[in-house]
């Protein structure tokens, strides 16, 4: 079984690596919708895979540094693609949350991207 919690964050960044002239290359801004999934068996008393305020208190971290920021000033943010982002809030979150099994990041009503670990 998988639960998810979704977390939106407001922020700004540009993407220095794309060719001259694309429009992403100028600062712009987003909010962004992140997805943290845990996978796991319910617990046979509590009858949930994880609380959801466990979810919350393991992203509140990252939704500090993320929220109302210029997302390229982030170590290892400097390119913030949305799989950059995707990646870099599983590797911060894995450690603190058994069972995380993705993390989908939704960067516009109709584009993201979702990353599994790998």
């Amino acid at each position: 079984m998988e639960i998810f919690k979704i977390f939106t964050i407001e922020c700004a960044h540009r993407l220095p690596n794309v060719r001259a002239g694309h429009k992403c290359a100028r600062l712009h801004g987003h909010s962004i919708k992140i997805e943290v999934h845990v996978h796991g068996e319910p617990d046979p008393v509590q009858g949930w895979v994880c609380d959801f305020a466990e979810v919350k208190h393991a992203f509140q971290p990252l939704y500090e540094q993320l929220d109302h920021n210029y997302l390229n000033d982030i170590p290892g943010l400097e390119n913030p693609t949305s799989e950059m982002l995707a990646k870099w809030v599983w590797g911060r979150l894995q450690p603190a949350l058994p069972g995380l099994d993705r993390i989908v990041v939704q960067e516009t009503c109709t584009a993201g991207v979702s990353y599994g670990g790998h």
